[in-house]
């Protein structure tokens, strides 16, 4: 008891002194920094959580450990959120993968080469909205650490999953009676390297239980692939969003929510408990339901929302409305919460394929503010950047709530030139719209062995590096983050082009002129941005200098880059 009272007492302390310290809310999400967290391969903060449901974590290799989950969790990432972590890299948002509880047995990995068994570790794969998935942790640490990131002045986003369920698997299936395998569940757990899941899913017709007909389109209902309303992609189950009928929840899930009974209530989402029983909707009102029930509860400040071109339009703005709804919710149950002083709206980004910095007017419509912008220059490349950085000022400016959504590396794609990440982190991190840092790159966390698997894509979710960090690459991406968290006119300014490496980032009160590829001593033009004997600061030494016809000279430069503010 005594051990329990010294431990919570610790948790209020850090928070009451997070809330202290929390600085004035200048936040806007078209200048935010958000930190995209794999949560299990973050941290381990208990290695008790790393087992559940039957599930295999250690296959013997780490290729065959490519994707079991590794035991990242809340307890983990609280650790690292107390130590300053998040605060100390300029983080606005920390966007975690979904928490739901995922399927509990493993897909194929590589499809159907099946090379290792490829778990719901990274939450794409849900089973069951209404609670947390064990593994990460239960719902109180998830509340704790949601709680700590709002009293930093740090946003949540988790992810938004409208389009499928995960897969069925062979361990499901034995745990639920959902279609006969012949296996125990020790059996149905083990890597069956001949498995195939196209001869299982072609057995649907004749399970029970699962979702029907009505929920879901398999692969077998001959669906065109090149058609993105009705594509099953990779095989998975596709939520039928275009189905405007009333369905009934799956039996699955009802025998599941049945045998767990009140063991399982230190996992369930208290605000999901109203939503486990029959309404008058059909399938994707009841995941919007779900999805907006995490809103309610924990007060989420938005979604990365996944293929969103797969989706009817209508839905995503079922969505919107269902958690602005839920977080003006949360807002007035928890006068408290420093949280809840916020104003803005709930906020929505997704993956469109292949999407740019262009303006989605229907997409706008429905809720979004971004789209995931694939082709931000990843080379680290600091000569001309400064004319991409003017294509994205000028794109905000003309539409001033829609914005770009920059990224270097992701879950799908390391194409950041690693060994020039100094580079790519300036060109990144002093660029209009969202700068969106893959967990690890900042540390430059290295590939697993999951490289040499025929789904290569599984190494760059390699756990991550705390025993071998980066310091000097850190210490960059600290000084960045938090001066761009200082100065938001660095993503949602004006820009004009002094020249090939310089520019000024404006807004109505204030200014800054970046000047890339420099050296000490150099003399760096201001384009007119302050006037002669103004005593301007360089941001990222601290150095002061006065200005002199038109230019200034700082004598140490460090990483090329300097920033410029009167």
């Amino acid at each position: 008891m005594k051990k329990f009272i010294t431990t919570t007492l610790a948790a209020l302390l850090a928070t009451l002194t997070a809330w202290a310290q929390q600085p004035a809310d200048t936040f806007e999400w078209g200048n935010a920094t958000v930190y995209f967290v794999i949560t299990d391969r973050f941290c381990n903060g208990d290695v008790t959580n790393d087992v559940n449901y039957g599930r295999i974590n250690d296959y013997g290799t780490e290729q065959l450990n490519a994707a079991t989950f590794h035991g990242g969790d809340f307890k983990g990432m609280l650790e690292k959120a107390r130590q300053g972590y998040f605060t100390n890299l300029g983080i606005d948002v920390v966007w975690m993968t979904d928490v739901y509880e995922q399927i509990h047995g493993w897909m194929t990995g590589s499809g159907s080469i099946n090379d290792f068994p490829h778990y719901g570790y990274h939450g794409y794969y849900p089973l069951d909205y209404t609670q947390i998935d064990k593994n990460y942790g239960t719902v109180e640490e998830f509340r704790e650490l949601v709680n700590l990131l709002h009293a930093q002045g740090i946003r949540v986003m988790l992810g938004a999953n409208i389009n499928d369920p995960g897969y069925p698997t062979l361990l499901d299936a034995v745990q639920y009676g959902f279609a006969k395998t012949g296996l125990t569940e020790q059996e149905a757990a083990q890597h069956i390297k001949d498995w195939s899941y196209d001869n299982f899913y072609a057995n649907r017709l004749n399970w029970k239980g699962w979702y029907n007909r009505d929920w879901v389109r398999m692969p077998d209902e001959g669906w065109d692939e090149n058609h993105p309303l009705q594509a099953t992609l990779f095989g998975m189950p596709d939520f039928k969003d275009e189905n405007t009928k009333t369905v009934k929840i799956p039996d699955f899930l009802k025998k599941k929510w049945k045998k767990e009974g009140h063991k399982n209530d230190a996992w369930v989402n208290p605000s999901a408990v109203k939503l486990r029983k029959d309404h008058k909707w059909n399938p994707s009102q009841y995941v919007a339901a779900w999805i907006a029930s995490w809103v309610e509860e924990f007060g989420i400040d938005g979604v990365r929302c996944d293929i969103v071109e797969n989706t009817q339009l209508y839905r995503w703005k079922e969505l919107s409305d269902a958690c602005n709804q839920a977080l003006a919710t949360w807002r007035k149950n928890h006068p408290e919460d420093p949280a809840s002083q916020w104003t803005d709206a709930f906020y929505m980004t997704g993956d469109f394929d292949k999407a740019s910095i262009d303006y989605k007017a229907d997409y706008a419509e429905a809720g979004f503010s971004s789209m995931v912008n694939f082709y931000f220059p990843k080379s680290g490349d600091l000569d001309g950047i400064v004319y991409t950085w003017q294509a994205y000022s000028d794109s905000l400016q003309k539409y001033p709530n829609w914005h770009s959504f920059n990224y270097l590396n992701n879950s799908y794609n390391r194409d950041a030139k690693m060994d020039n990440m100094i580079n790519c982190a300036t060109t990144f991190l002093l660029s209009p719209g969202v700068a969106q840092v893959f967990y690890g790159d900042e540390t430059r966390r290295p590939l697993s062995d999951a490289q040499y698997n025929v789904d290569s894509a599984q190494a760059f979710r390699s756990d991550m590096n705390w025993n071998s960090i980066d310091s000097t690459l850190l210490a960059h991406y600290q000084k960045l983050g938090t001066i761009r968290r200082a100065n938001p006119v660095i993503g949602t300014g004006k820009q004009r082009i002094i020249d090939t490496h310089t520019c000024v980032r404006y807004n109505d009160t204030d200014t800054l002129v970046i000047r890339l590829a420099v050296e000490g001593g150099e003399t760096i033009q201001l384009g007119g941005a302050f006037a002669n004997g103004t005593t301007v600061t360089e941001l990222y030494t601290g150095q002061t200098a006065t200005v002199t016809n038109g230019t200034v000279r700082f004598e140490r430069i460090e990483n090329k880059v300097a920033i410029i503010k009167q």
